[in-house]
């Protein structure tokens, strides 16, 4: 068995929230995530992007950086990237051995009675990587939650929160608050949170949270606000950094515009620490940062199919926000949503964008079937048309062959594969 299949076997040991067997395995691999500073953020949607912008404004200021992110769109590197490059295959499998070889060492000694989980590996992986690389910064995003979640072994110089919505509750409760509480449990003594824009219930949560442990809390909002939306994407103003001017996101979607005031409030952070983050940076970071498949259109023969993880019912109401302000008519949408998702909350949003649904799936577990998905659809959209097919390239060339132009959205097991078949086998382009 190779490392990598023995990581992949350790996906049917599911979701285990707690830290004893992180810190074991840090301390074993003489703390890497200590080898460099850190940026810790959580959140229910936004994080993936806050990251993506704080770590374009450190590379345009000249810092060689990490960034965490889960899950990946197709190869399980674009999970650790360095310098906004997914690390090569064989960094990535150098540091897999030097995790695996304190596993067992440890397991050996009796130490670790409950082998780690996937995601406590990767983690694990990630931070070695870091240090092999020599970054100055790693954006460390969380996994699920924040309080027992593997990437909370980390001493950050920053944390935020950029955000809580329904998702996960089986793990993180069933109210707003609830989850508040787990996000927040990424804060540290004395350690800056930013705080985005959150509901009374959950904001309550987090700020008693900072204050508990003595946590300077920044209000996002403070550091910049939205001007204007133009064309689906937010046009902003900088408040607490030097005449950026107006910058036009390079993140489509308003929710982009409370990120975009989350990442600024980081840096803002970060250059307070002995980092010199320039004016010129900021503007980088907000007009510059990518991040892939989300709200993401890919040119695929002569038309358009827009892509989106909308996978929990705020990324759903995200992407139909979008669709509105960019006055995007209604087109058919290829589908996946997994059994354990809130399905009226994900299609809800999108069934007036929606001109036909074609229902689909993936090959895992989680992933409803064709036929369910396409019956349960077609119970709430009585009125729209409803195919579906179980091949989920199948259901994208279909969708595009009506107009030209369709969207794929429901889940990233989805939306990643299917992204990368078609940018590799030169189907699409960006």
């Amino acid at each position: 068995m190779t490392l990598r299949d023995r990581l992949t076997s350790l996906e049917h040991f599911g979701i285990k929230l707690g830290l004893d067997s992180m810190h074991l395995l840090v301390e074993a691999l003489q703390h890497p995530e200590r080898a460099y500073q850190t940026v810790h953020v959580a959140g229910t949607n936004g994080k993936g992007s806050v990251c993506a912008m704080v770590s374009a404004g450190l590379r345009a200021a000249g810092y060689r950086t990490g960034v965490y992110t889960s899950p990946h769109l197709d190869r399980i590197e674009e999970r650790i990237a360095v310098d906004d490059a997914p690390v090569p295959p064989e960094a990535f499998d150098a540091a897999l051995a030097e995790v695996f070889g304190a596993i067992d060492a440890l397991q050996r000694r009796g130490q670790l009675a409950v082998t780690p989980t996937f995601f406590e590996v990767v983690t694990a992986t990630a931070f070695v990587a870091f240090r092999e690389a020599g970054v100055s910064m790693a954006v460390i995003e969380v996994g699920l939650g924040g309080r027992m979640d593997a990437t909370n072994v980390v001493t950050p110089i920053a944390t935020a929160v950029t955000s809580v919505a329904f998702d996960h509750e089986r793990h993180l409760g069933f109210t707003l608050a609830s989850i508040a509480f787990e996000k927040a449990g990424i804060t540290k003594r004395g350690v800056p949170m930013v705080m985005g824009a959150l509901a009374d219930e959950a904001g309550v949560v987090v700020e008693a949270q900072a204050q508990a442990v003595q946590a300077p809390l920044i209000h996002a909002g403070a550091a910049a606000h939205v001007v204007n939306t133009d064309a689906g994407r937010c046009v902003v103003r900088c408040a607490s950094w030097g005449p950026t001017g107006d910058l036009r996101l390079s993140l489509a979607g308003r929710h982009q515009g409370a990120n975009a005031a989350t990442a600024v409030a980081l840096l803002r952070i970060i250059d307070a620490t002995g980092f010199t983050i320039p004016t010129a940076a900021v503007a980088h970071a907000l007009t510059q940062a990518h991040w892939p498949g989300r709200l993401e259109w890919l040119s695929v023969g002569g038309g358009r199919l827009l892509v989106d993880a909308a996978h929990n019912p705020s990324g759903a109401a995200a992407l139909g926000h979008y669709l509105t302000d960019a006055r995007v008519a209604p087109m058919p949408m290829a589908l996946v949503v997994m059994e354990d998702k809130v399905l009226e909350g994900i299609v809800g949003p999108l069934g007036p964008h929606v001109s036909h649904w074609w229902c689909t799936q993936v090959p895992m577990a989680r992933s409803r079937t064709h036929e369910a998905l396409a019956q349960s659809v077609r119970a709430l959209f009585p009125d729209t048309p409803v195919s579906s097919t179980p091949d989920p390239m199948d259901a994208i060339h279909l969708a595009m062959r009506e107009q030209g132009r369709a969207m794929a959205a429901g889940s990233i097991y989805f939306i990643g594969p299917a992204r990368a078949r078609l940018l590799t086998s030169g189907d699409a382009s960006i």
